[in-house]
């Protein structure tokens, strides 16, 4: 049956915007691998504060131990701010398609278009990690590279035990696939890596950590920042969910389906992650 009236296409945004929500929620990498926050609403900054660290030190029998002030610092804040996009069915349109091909198609181009700018968001900020740099600016990513920066995130995170994720570019990645092919391969090892690699697209555990690949467009220089870091490394902040709200246009003879959002990204303990720069040109062979 045709969409022909104005209460028809208006009760589907309610279905759209909760098919949207499940695409930017299920559909990404990144938001699975930050520290997430949903407890606040509005727009005021959320501030993270660090301690001052203690050292402990030898004491003799009957000592009094040196008292010192434990107290908090402003350390990263998140700013919140609003995204949003419409799209406009026409009147001609929606007597033209079906309400489940309109309800589809426009929840999973607005979870995408939503997505995108999430997942680019917090790709961005793996450039900010502060713990340290592996690789430089035009330089071929290996996974000598790729198990130094491991190194060097356990390091500044003091444990072997807290989980860590290495995130790369796909281009970066089909560099690491042929390394680990038997065609990039002058000795055959690490069998369980390549098979990983080449069988899912997925190493489950390099050295302990598991691997991921994204594909957000390089720099201009045809570079792109990754890293290796735990969860409170880097944080997102939903103040308000995905909502769409359909509006009736009269004199465009259609109707609006306005989609926004509120939340805040940014690094939050970036001291605990690494980041990897290398280079990230499309791959021809």
């Amino acid at each position: 049956m045709a969409l022909n009236l104005w209460s028809d296409v208006s009760s589907i945004s309610n279905s759209i915007r909760e098919d949207a929500i499940f695409v930017v929620r299920e559909a990404g990498q990144m938001q699975g691998l930050v520290t997430t926050f949903r407890d606040a609403a509005g727009g005021n900054p959320r501030i993270g504060y660090a301690y001052n660290q203690g050292t402990v030190v030898t004491v003799a029998e009957a000592d009094d131990l040196t008292s010192k002030a434990f107290t908090p610092s402003a350390d990263q804040t998140l700013t919140p701010a609003e995204i949003g996009l419409q799209f406009f069915v026409t009147d001609l349109r929606a007597e033209s398609d079906s309400p489940d091909n309109i309800r589809t198609d426009a929840a999973r181009e607005l979870g995408l278009a939503a997505l995108d700018k999430i997942e680019t968001d917090l790709i961005t900020d793996m450039a900010s990690l502060t713990g340290g740099t592996i690789g430089t600016a035009g330089s071929a990513i290996t996974w000598g590279y790729v198990s130094a920066a491991i190194a060097v995130a356990r390091y500044v995170n003091k444990s072997n035990s807290i989980p860590l994720a290495c995130v790369v570019h796909g281009y970066q990645w089909a560099v690491l696939a042929k390394a680990a092919s038997i065609a990039g391969a002058t000795t055959v090892s690490a069998t369980g890596v390549a098979d990983e690699m080449t069988r899912s697209g997925y190493v489950a555990q390099f050295m302990g950590v598991p691997m991921y690949q994204v594909n957000a467009a390089p720099d201009t220089s045809d570079d792109f920042t990754g890293g290796v870091f735990p969860r409170d490394a880097i944080a997102t902040d939903w103040r308000r969910q995905i909502r769409v709200e359909g509006e009736r246009d009269a004199s465009r003879r259609g109707t609006e389906f306005n989609m926004s959002a509120v939340y805040a990204h940014g690094v939050w303990r970036p001291a605990r992650g690494v980041k990897m720069i290398f280079d990230a040109t499309a791959p021809t062979s």
